[in-house]
């Protein structure tokens, strides 16, 4: 049984699928930062606070003994957009990787397809040309 698991996590496909993930991770955090660090706060001037900090407040909280604000119930929807925007970021830098690839394979795939030697056309020519001399 552990000579084939031991196959298994090795087979070529797992650790690309690995490796692909981990990559995908690190990417996920590099857009986050973006988006926290440079995309929010040019989203904010517009809304002139902190973008990542918009919220409704839908019921507001009591002062405790320390002058602390308890209870507060809140949509944090400045929050929830910055992550729609981090999904598209990264759902439009795949597409863009994806539609690199087909293409490399598409090109691959019509110089595997010019034939090798001259065409039946070509031949025929030849072949005539030959004929009336």
């Amino acid at each position: 049984m552990l000579k084939e698991f031991k196959e298994f996590a090795l087979k070529g496909s797992l650790l690309d699928i690995a490796v692909g993930f981990v990559m995908g991770a690190a990417f996920k955090s590099v857009v986050t930062a973006f988006t926290t660090g440079i995309v929010s706060p040019l989203i904010g001037l517009l809304f002139n606070t902190d973008f990542k900090d918009l919220k409704w407040i839908v019921k507001e909280g009591v002062a405790n003994a320390k002058g602390e604000i308890e209870g507060t119930i809140a949509v944090l929807y400045g929050e929830f957009i910055t992550t729609v925007i981090d999904f598209i970021i990264v759902a439009f830098i795949m597409f863009l990787i994806v539609k690199a690839v087909n293409r490399m394979k598409r090109k691959e795939e019509e110089i595997a397809v010019e034939p090798a030697g001259p065409t039946q056309e070509e031949l025929l020519i030849e072949i005539r040309d030959l004929l009336k001399k």
